[in-house]
């Protein structure tokens, strides 16, 4: 079975009808999947990576264009150790420079993120058979901004954000499947149980080696890269890609509703 993406390209694979039975969670990435932060968010971040560079002697500037194509998944601690390192000062203490981002980038988000009514309308459906949750490299606190802007907090409120960058006892970023693990323990599911929603490889990556079946969402996804990003998806292990969070909702619905319903059975686990 497949279904027609809302954009009219070519139709995608169906999720198999017996893994989206054992689904309890919907694993959300949030920056560029849930709502279109990254540009805005790079415009914040260029400002901030360019005074590092500035700092370190670097002659090197970073369009937001650019910073994007070089930092997509990464979070901004693992970004200005690379850059610090590739200066010839790996042991540079970033945290001061950790903390001027997350201020600029939250106080820019907040101000520019507007809700996105198709994606509510999708999560809102989903929401009658599936919890949500928030899987992220962002802080929580850029996280919390962007989620008041896009009016998304009724849907992933804050108990159910999982930061790769606050949650975990060492900040980490995707690929690093640690933040999924954590999210996954902390919702009391087996990965297999989590469907993790990713716009990025190293996002995909990260909810792969955790265990989680995962699917790419090019919703937010520049045009001219979409071709390119399903592509690598795929490799990174994803099941399917979607173009939206209503066509994820129009592969899901139709099973989960029999689900619900008592005419499926969900098969693998423990009942």
């Amino acid at each position: 079975m497949t279904t027609a993406p809302s954009g009219g390209t070519a139709p995608v694979p169906a999720l198999p009808e017996p893994l989206v039975a054992g689904l309890e969670v919907l694993l959300c990435d949030a920056d560029g999947n849930l709502f279109p932060s990254e540009e805005p968010a790079f415009v914040a971040s260029a400002d901030v990576t360019n005074r590092l560079l500035a700092d370190l002697g670097v002659d090197r500037r970073f369009t937001p264009e650019e910073l994007r194509l070089a930092t997509t998944g990464m979070n901004f601690r693992t970004t200005s150790r690379r850059l610090a390192a590739e200066a010839g000062h790996p042991d540079l203490d970033v945290e001061q420079w950790v903390a001027e981002e997350k201020r600029a980038v939250t106080a820019h988000l907040g101000a520019t993120l507007t809700p996105h009514e198709p994606t509510t309308a999708a999560l809102t459906a989903l929401s009658g058979y599936l919890r949500s949750a928030a899987v992220s490299s962002s802080a929580l606190t850029r996280l919390a901004a962007c989620f008041t802007a896009t009016g998304l907090d009724g849907l992933i409120p804050p108990a159910v954000r999982f930061s790769a960058e606050d949650s975990l006892p060492v900040p980490t970023s995707k690929p690093d499947p640690a933040v999924y693990l954590h999210a996954c323990e902390q919702l009391g599911i087996a990965p297999e149980a989590g469907l993790a929603v990713e716009d990025s490889v190293p996002g995909a990556l990260s909810a792969v080696r955790a265990g989680c079946p995962t699917v790419g969402n090019l919703l937010f996804v520049p045009e001219a890269e979409r071709a390119e990003r399903a592509a690598a998806l795929f490799d990174a292990g994803v099941l399917t890609v979607v173009d939206s969070w209503q066509q994820l909702a129009d592969l899901l619905l139709p099973v989960l509703t029999r689900r619900a319903a008592g005419d499926l059975i969900p098969t693998g686990g423990d009942g």
